[in-house]
């Protein structure tokens, strides 16, 4: 979830390129309607008026964390109220956070300390730590080893902790800058992006080594953002470089459509009941596409906010979170719901 030197550049640009769509109101990736409505008033979070990241939900407690990357918090949401329940300080620089029900755990990259910190779903205290690399940013865990996987984005790494003794037990070489990291539960893979190769590398969670690396085709620049329908054997790639969304076919890993995002996308989420996916993006441009088979047809594209690159839906009431990081001087919680098409 970035940003590294070269993205940041990129998003430069992107900035310039979103003021002169904003100015000359034409541009086709800021009109038509995100088929959303605000289903409650927005919630203020604590901290400052800064960057948050990732969010994970765990529907078995009915919970939603929140990494509030600027100010090193994990926010922590109650999703049966729409209420803030505790606020985890002291995980500096926190980019990825990931709910593991089975465990009653939350793994939360402490960036700025280089490792993952581990959060009891009891008490929401830190109960443990672990080495994450350079730059530790997304995760993905692989239930069968106990093994969580991590992004070290700058290492160019992929960090293997078990997750039963909180211990670094493998480091992947990957040959580039390392993007987000995702399990398959059907082939018991996990599939990486590697985005300055514009590859996704297929890893053996058994043996901890590299099995296949896909090359993707030059439509996409960056590929940085990973998200499985494994049932459907179909995959997500966004590509920041480019402004890019391919729908990947899984069994054959050959790319099926493409479409466009807004610039610089970033979080992905998908509402399995609703077959809906939610592309945020640094331009503050949302995306959203509904999926039929292997066809994926976008519903709307649209400015939200500024910065509003962070997305998460809950699978049971399909209601959508956008953490905002300044509306009016404070970083606040924006709650959508589908609306009727």
């Amino acid at each position: 979830m970035k940003p590294s030197i070269c993205y940041v550049a990129r998003r430069a640009l992107s900035a310039l390129a979103l003021a002169f769509t904003l100015t000359v109101g034409a541009d086709a990736a800021t009109t038509g309607s995100l088929h959303l409505k605000i289903a409650h008033p927005d919630i203020p979070l604590a901290g400052g008026p800064n960057r948050f990241d990732y969010e994970t939900v765990d529907p078995q407690h009915r919970l939603l964390f929140i990494a509030h990357l600027g100010s090193g918090i994990v926010t922590v949401l109650n999703l049966q109220t729409n209420s803030v329940v505790t606020n985890i300080k002291g995980v500096s620089g926190v980019h990825g956070v990931l709910a593991v029900p089975s465990l009653n755990e939350v793994f939360a990259t402490a960036t700025d300390q280089n490792r993952v910190d581990v959060i009891s779903e009891t008490d929401f205290h830190i109960i443990g730590h672990a080495p994450a690399g350079v730059y530790p940013d997304g995760m993905t865990y692989a239930p069968r080893e106990h093994e969580l996987f991590i992004s070290d984005e700058a290492g160019q790494t992929e960090t293997v902790v078990d997750t039963r003794t909180n211990k670094r037990v493998a480091t992947i070489e990957m040959g580039g800058e390392v993007g987000n990291s995702q399990y398959d539960p059907v082939t018991h893979q996990v599939f990486v992006d590697v985005q300055t190769r514009d590859e996704i590398v297929e890893l053996d969670p058994r043996t901890n080594k590299i099995v296949h690396r896909y090359r993707l085709p030059a439509t996409c620049n960056d590929d940085h953002s990973l998200l499985f329908d494994a049932p459907a054997r179909l995959g997500f790639v966004a590509c920041d470089g480019n402004g890019k969304l391919l729908l990947l076919d899984m069994n054959t890993m050959h790319v099926l459509s493409i479409h466009k995002t807004g610039s610089g996308p970033d979080v992905l989420a998908f509402d399995a009941g609703l077959q809906r996916l939610y592309v945020a993006s640094e331009s503050g441009v949302v995306a959203v596409f509904h999926l039929k088979g292997n066809i994926l047809n976008l519903l709307g594209r649209s400015y939200l906010a500024d910065e509003a690159h962070s997305v998460a839906v809950d699978p049971q009431t399909h209601e959508v979170y956008f953490p905002l990081q300044n509306i009016g001087g404070k970083g606040v919680l924006r709650i959508m719901a589908p609306a009727k098409q």
